[in-house]
Formats: C-alpha cells, structure tokens, sequence
C-alpha cells in the first residue's frame, strides 16, 4: 500500500484526504474531456446497434476499472471488503427503482451526472445548470424534503434479506474468475475499438478515466490502514459528493474536508484545462424553453434516482460494479435499459412532431448528437 507517513506529520488528515480527491478527479475529469466517456452515449449507441467509437470508450473504461481494481484486490493494496457497498445492507429495490429513474434522467439532460460535470467545465451552461438541478435534488433526497420517499422505496427489499451484497460470494467465484472475466470485457473494447477505428489518444484517454477508479479504492484503503481516524473506502461518485460540495459553498461547516469533498473540483478542474489545452472551450446555452425544461427534468431524474440507487453512472455503474456489489450490477442493468426505452419514447415523439409540422427529420442516429 502507499505509505503516507511522512504526510502525516505534515498535514492534517482530512487535508490528505481532500488533496487525493483533487488528484483523482483532476486525472478522471481530464481523461473523460478528452475521451468523451459517456454511459449515455454507449448505451443509445448500443440500443440502436451502433458498435462503434462511444461504446468503445465507455468499454475500455469499465473493463480497465474492473479488471485493476480485481488485481489490487487480490494483491491486498485494496480493501474491498471495507467498501461501503459491501460492508453494509444495500437496498436491492433502491438499486432497481433508482437505476431506471436515472438512465431515464440521463437521457432527457443528455449526460450523466459526470458527463454534466465534465461539460460544464468547458462552457457548457446547460450541462451547469443541469448539474446544479441534480446536486439540489440528490441533497434533498439525502436529507431534506425527498428524504422519505427514498428512504420509503429503499426499504422495500434489501440485501440483508439475501444475505449480502458481495456477488461474488452468491456466486461463488474467486479474484482469478474475476480478472478473468474484467480481460473478457477489455478484449470486448479493444475488438470495437479497433473495428471502429477509435483515436489511440481517445482509447487511452478513456483507459485513463477507468484507472482512476481503482487509483480511488487503492488510495483510500492506504489511508484507511495508516489513519488514526476512522476513513471510509470508496471509489469515485458523483450523487453524494455533489450534494456535499454544494452544501459546502452554501454554508461552509466548520471541518468538512474529505475525499468527495476534494473530487469534485478536480473533475471540474481537470476538465477544464484539458479543454483549454485543446482549445475546446465554448460557452454552449439552450435552445429554448422546451428544451430547458427536458433538462432541468432529467437533472431532477438522475438526482432522486442517483441518491436512491445509492450512486450514479459512475458510483454504482463503474465504481460499485468494480468491487462486484450486486446492487451496483442492477443499477447499472436498470441505467442501460430504462435509456434505450426513454430514447425510443423521445425520438417517436419527435417523428410525430416532425411529421405533424413537415420540419426536418429526426432519426435515432441524429439524436444521438446531443
């Protein structure tokens, strides 16, 4: 494990903390500008049997969070076992319910919580916006007035009920049938990574946003080991971080540094000089008022959603199925299939409107530029 010895006797714990979360959203959110690592995208891709670019990014990226994080497991650099999704009963129904709420979100704001996040870092004021949306939603959801409704929905069925979390102790596999089958999921990536001739830098940029998550898991287990305060284990998400972020600008507490405290800023700082570094930055607003209102929807969607599966595209999609938390595979199951649906309402309404108005087509493919 990484030895932060010498960092203790320096600075405080909770500045380490927040300074590795700096780091890892700094390197994750310049990987995802440049990749363009989009679950949204591979999903609506995926649905209308397009294997090309965008499901390769979101491929690589997955299979080397999963397959890294399987090694550093296995090596003991990991405690996976401490994670909070397997160290505590998860609600299964949270999971299931939350998941389809937030591939639907994910559509309508057209990117997830990441992607919004990435985005605005680059001048987009919708992806802002709608970023805002989400963090006061999933802060409501968290503690506020949506507080008992997602507390009523989680409580429907949990994994205390089955036994736990771990799915691979239901399975009964080991770390070697793990990394095997996270190197079956890379070959997957690399094959339509190559077939669609994706960019190396964007094939490696994408690899670089899936290596932050285990880099997360590796850092906080080394503090987790050598701290004298109790740290929680964890991975990259955006739902509760945000949230956290949000309340910290609004009214500061008087001691709330940590690691989630420290990644969202570095996502939206990485993002932005990676944009600036290639000139991509550009301020990008709405197209009007219907289109803000699908927005700010899906925003609300993702936030509710994204606190009650217990974490976002990200957090439940990469970083939950990384360690092989059963809730955090039904989430990411619910995101892909609740999207390809919400796509086919999305643009059927849209040919309807086209059709009605004689405007100009409106394919699924075309839509999927947004």
């Amino acid at each position: 494990m990484l030895d932060l010895g010498f960092l203790f006797e320096r600075v405080s714990e909770a500045q380490i903390l927040a300074i590795g979360g700096l780091f890892v959203g700094f390197i994750f959110g310049a990987c995802a500008q440049q990749s363009r690592f989009c679950l949204r995208a591979a999903a609506l891709d995926f649905s209308h049997g397009i294997f090309g670019v965008r499901l390769s990014v979101w491929l690589l990226a997955f299979s080397c969070a999963v397959l890294v994080t399987q090694v550093l497991s296995l090596s003991g650099a990991v405690l996976a076992h401490e994670a909070r999704q397997l160290a505590s009963p998860q609600s299964l129904s949270g999971a299931a319910i939350g998941g389809l709420l937030f591939g639907a979100g994910m559509v309508l704001a057209r990117g997830c919580a990441s992607r919004l996040l990435v985005l605005s870092a680059t001048g987009n004021l919708r992806a802002l916006l709608s970023g805002l949306v989400f963090a006061v939603i999933a802060q409501a959801s968290l503690r506020g007035i949506l507080k008992p409704a997602r507390e009523w929905i989680a409580g429907w069925w949990t994994t205390a009920d089955i036994g736990g979390n771990d799915l691979t102790a239901h399975l009964a596999i080991s770390y070697p049938a793990t990394i095997v089958f996270a190197l079956l999921w890379l070959c997957a990536g690399l094959f339509f990574a190559f077939r669609a001739r994706t960019p190396i830098w964007q094939a490696l940029t994408a690899c670089g946003a899936g290596l932050a998550i285990p880099l997360a898991w590796w850092f906080t287990s080394s503090m987790a080991s050598q701290a004298f305060e109790p740290v929680q284990v964890e991975g990259v998400t955006f739902t509760g971080p945000s949230a956290d972020t949000l309340m910290l600008f609004l009214s500061p507490p008087g001691s709330a540094l940590d690691f989630d405290i420290g990644l969202v800023p570095g996502v939206f700082l990485g993002s932005f000089i990676a944009a600036l570094l290639t000139r991509e930055l550009a301020l990008q607003g709405f197209e009007g008022g219907r289109s803000m209102a699908r927005y700010l929807t899906g925003a609300a969607l993702m936030g509710f959603g994204g606190m009650l599966a217990g974490g976002c595209a990200v957090g439940a999609g990469v970083t939950g199925a990384s360690v092989f938390a059963l809730t955090a595979w039904i989430t990411l199951t619910g995101i892909w299939l609740s999207a390809a649906i919400t796509d086919r309402l999305v643009n059927r309404s849209k040919r309807e409107a086209s059709t009605a108005t004689g405007s100009a087509d409106t394919s699924p493919v075309a839509s999927l530029s947004g």
